[in-house]
């Protein structure tokens, strides 16, 4: 197997470990992940199934595949969902070439040069963050010493998330902005914890023993 085609695999397990979070929450509006499936023939795209909840009829699901290469780029699988979203909102019109079925199921080839992305929401990034820290990928030995215990969600788009460590003892809250730097701040996490400049000693919180405040990190 060549390296291209590692990627392209590797990348078709990120987007349907992403677009799962969407088969109990809609994706938008009343329309839910119904499916995931990678492209046959080892083709470099992914096609995501969407449908009414709990729906499984193929003549009431709609199918799209979208490709996962732009140039000599890999798309992420956060910009599969926001061409998702999309191409379901508004008035599309496909040329008959780029309409076919699969499984009894409408299958739209998506072209993304002519599809303006949705925005990637803060709903998303939260989700995301906290599937991270409550599902690690990385193996036990690997990973960061801090765990998710609980999170709220506060106003202006922060995410308080209660969590504990190896370095610090009892349950520390740290309000935090999920965006995309999601790497980094998963990595940095354990150690911001204990900064002793970012501390209220005072959160009003009964939940943990004190606050970190993060929001601008």
């Amino acid at each position: 197997m060549s390296e291209d085609e590692r990627e392209i695999e590797d990348l078709q397990v990120e987007v349907a470990a992403l677009l799962s979070d969407y088969v109990h929450a809609p994706l938008l509006e009343d329309q839910y992940v119904r499916g995931v499936l990678p492209a046959p023939s080892q083709a470099p795209a992914v096609r995501a199934v969407l449908g009414d909840r709990a729906e499984s009829t193929p003549a009431r699901l709609t199918a799209y595949e979208i490709p996962l290469r732009t140039g000599e780029d890999l798309r992420t699988a956060y910009d599969v969902v926001a061409l998702l979203r999309a191409v379901h909102t508004g008035t599309h019109i496909y040329p008959r070439s780029r309409v076919t079925s699969v499984m009894g199921m409408d299958l739209y080839l998506v072209d993304p040069a002519q599809v303006k992305e949705a925005s990637f929401t803060t709903d998303d990034w939260t989700a995301t963050l906290l599937r991270c820290l409550a599902h690690p990928c990385d193996p036990p030995e690997e990973r960061h010493g801090a765990r998710l215990r609980g999170f709220l969600f506060r106003h202006g788009g922060a995410l308080r998330l209660y969590m504990d460590s190896d370095e610090v003892r009892g349950v520390i809250a740290a309000d935090v902005r999920p965006g995309g730097a999601l790497t980094a701040l998963l990595a940095a996490l354990p150690s911001l914890l204990g900064e002793e400049h970012r501390i209220s000693e005072e959160p009003g919180d009964p939940h943990c023993r004190y606050l970190v405040d993060l929001t601008d990190w």
